[in-house]
């Protein structure tokens, strides 16, 4: 494989570091994209009205760290103001939490707390944009030469430009997510089989299982593509795949029992780094340095015998320990919800649930995607580079596969794709300068770069579906309504009230009650959360003096209603008649007490009134 890979192109690669021109040298190259990318964000963030990104889960890791700076315990993840009494278990680790945290810590003593969290939200995910473009060009380096690492650095800087990941206030884990990814890769393709690169990407494994189990399938991909190259190679890649065997092994250890509560090592769970997972990991990890130190030297078809037997093993341990991760972990989620609530989650929609409800972005999420496939597919057809097509065709392959049952790994797709499209764009700029009387290659190579970018062919699908009304529209922020249901305005009149006390919301309201005030949020949209979700909703769904008995059930609790809630229209559409329903047509039933709000919300807030209670109890 090494032949297939492009040997031929490690010497080149070695003598570039050293006497490349300055267009070539590639620190200098990924400061050069990345700081116009940079500054755009910059404005952008100047220019948003909150300095906490739109999304709930960046909402919802801001009030994480708080509750760790307030001296909540490293291994307790508890959201003790979440869901019913004793709260909520949360899977999100800590190893996200500590960067931000620390960030914080060093400025509030001179910023004060609020400022200190604008600088932290703001300097952290700028500050990952450098390492994925430093990834992506040095992958295009390793594959390509100097040309690709320039095509990788744009695409990768259009990337960045066009995504919500990067903004200032994403905070989630899928940023830290796709610059490990990105980071494996580039490691993986290193020609040269250096045990350094491989130990690199046995690292960044361990650590985008520990930081987000959603990347388990692509790890896996890794793992075995380093595997296969060692069976095929053998001695010549021994250092390499003991090296990342080592490194996956050592770090899942490290984060697992620097992360996981001590009381907590024997409990599986499928959507967090358990027992389950840190066992697969280092148990994979073991056997393949293992097999690297003692039987690299035996012949082709011993060593795949090896790592079969290898297989049967980690089979063995995931059937005997978690068979039940083998499943959906949502699977078993109440109807309700997941006609309410998961159905109606845009990451997790599959390609079908798309083109019936949102055909204008099936260009985004799949096209690069698919022409990243095909190009792969085309390369191995013709026998060219064959090595290097297999992995980057695995890489994308089970991103873009997964992101048709649940389109949140398409950004990982249209990342990766952006490896072999630049190969492709190499050829045909080398066509096109080569005949440059023929329009038609010229033409060709603009067409292949426009349909490579995922943004493009969100403004193709939304002027071909919706029109340049629509668009406009979307450029403008679009409609408001929602947004006045979750904002600091929209938390005021709720902060005001004393004492801290349960509030039954809408569950896209959870993170910002959390965010805003001292009270408990009844919902919010987690999935561990499922009692807590299911109650609001049958709250809202139920007739009006089923709902009184129910609300009296949670004791004495505050209603917080806002009609412009996506999921409450839901309600109010599906139970006209219900609770939800009634408030929506400007009814207040008997047992309700309106409290003064803020004419410009959208938010009202109603308390049981205190002569009803009696007989709501009985």
């Amino acid at each position: 494989m090494a032949e297939t890979v492009g040997t031929s192109f490690a010497s080149h690669e070695h003598a570039g570091a050293k006497h490349a021109p300055f267009s070539s040298r590639l620190p200098a190259m990924v400061f050069a994209y990345a700081l116009p990318v940079i500054a755009f964000l910059i404005v952008k963030m100047l220019l948003a009205e909150d300095y906490v990104g739109r999304d709930n889960d960046d909402v919802m890791r801001l009030v994480q760290v708080r509750d760790l700076l307030a001296g909540q315990s490293w291994f307790d993840l508890t959201q003790t103001r979440l869901g019913l009494d004793g709260g909520t278990l949360m899977h999100w680790s800590r190893l996200i939490d500590l960067p931000l945290a620390a960030i914080i810590s060093l400025f509030e003593p001179f910023a004060g707390a609020e400022r200190a969290e604008m600088i932290a939200l703001a300097i952290w995910p700028l500050l990952l944009v450098i390492p994925l473009l430093a990834a992506m060009g040095l992958a295009g380096w390793r594959i390509g030469g100097p040309q690709c690492m320039h095509f990788c650095l744009g695409f990768a800087a259009i990337f960045v430009a066009t995504s919500n990941r990067f903004l200032a206030g994403a905070i989630d884990h899928h940023n830290v997510q796709l610059v490990l990814v990105a980071t494996m890769v580039a490691m993986v393709v290193d020609q040269r089989y250096r045990a350094t690169n491989f130990a690199i990407a046995g690292a960044a494994a361990a650590l985008a299982v520990a930081i987000g189990v959603e990347t388990t399938p692509f790890v896996a991909v890794i793992c075995l593509v380093v595997a296969v190259i060692w069976a095929w190679e053998g001695q010549v890649f021994a250092a390499a795949a003991a090296a990342f065997g080592a490194a996956l092994a050592a770090t899942v250890s490290a984060a697992f029992f620097l992360t996981v509560s001590p009381h907590l090592y024997r409990v599986v769970t499928c959507d967090s780094l358990s027992i389950a997972f840190y066992a697969l990991s280092a148990t994979g990890g073991v056997l393949l340095a293992g097999a690297a130190i003692v039987a690299s030297r035996l012949q082709r078809p011993a060593r795949f015998a090896v790592l079969s037997f290898n297989g049967v093993v980690i089979a063995g341990v995931l059937l005997g320990l978690a068979p039940e991760c083998l499943r959906n972990p949502l699977a078993d989620l109440d109807p309700l919800l997941r006609e309410l609530w998961l159905d109606r989650v845009t990451e997790a929609r599959s390609f079908l649930f798309i083109a019936q409800l949102d055909p204008a972005n099936l260009g985004t999420f799949y096209a690069a995607g698919l022409l990243a496939v095909g190009f792969c597919l085309w390369r191995i057809w013709r026998g060219e580079r064959t090595g290097l097509s297999l992995i980057l065709l695995a890489v994308i392959l089970v991103n873009w596969g997964i992101a048709l049952m649940q389109v949140r790994a398409a950004v990982f797709a249209n990342l990766l794709s952006i490896l072999p499209i630049s190969l492709l764009l190499v050829d045909l700029r080398s066509k096109s300068m080569r005949e440059a009387e023929a329009p038609l290659a010229s033409v060709i190579y603009l067409t292949a770069a426009l349909v490579s970018v995922p943004a493009v062919w969100a403004v193709a699908g939304e002027l071909a579906v919706n029109g340049v009304v629509q668009l406009a529209g979307n450029a403008t922020g679009g409609p408001e309504g929602a947004g006045h249901c979750y904002s600091s305005v929209a938390m005021a009149d709720l902060q005001k009230i004393e004492p801290a006390t349960l509030v039954v919301d809408p569950s896209n309201m959870g993170a910002s009650i959390l965010r805003f005030t001292e009270h408990r949020a009844l919902s919010a949209p987690y999935h561990r959360n499922p009692q807590g979700m299911l109650a609001e909703l049958r709250i809202g769904l139920a007739t009006p003096d089923e709902a009184a008995r129910m609300l009296k059930a949670l004791g004495d609790p505050l209603l917080a209603f806002c009609a412009d809630d996506p999921q409450t229209r839901m309600i109010t559409k599906r139970a006209p008649e219900g609770l939800y329903g009634r408030l929506s047509s400007g009814e207040v039933p008997d047992f309700l007490e309106s409290l003064p709000v803020t004419a410009e919300t959208g938010v009202k807030l109603f308390r049981l009134k205190a002569d009803v209670l009696p007989q709501v109890a009985e």
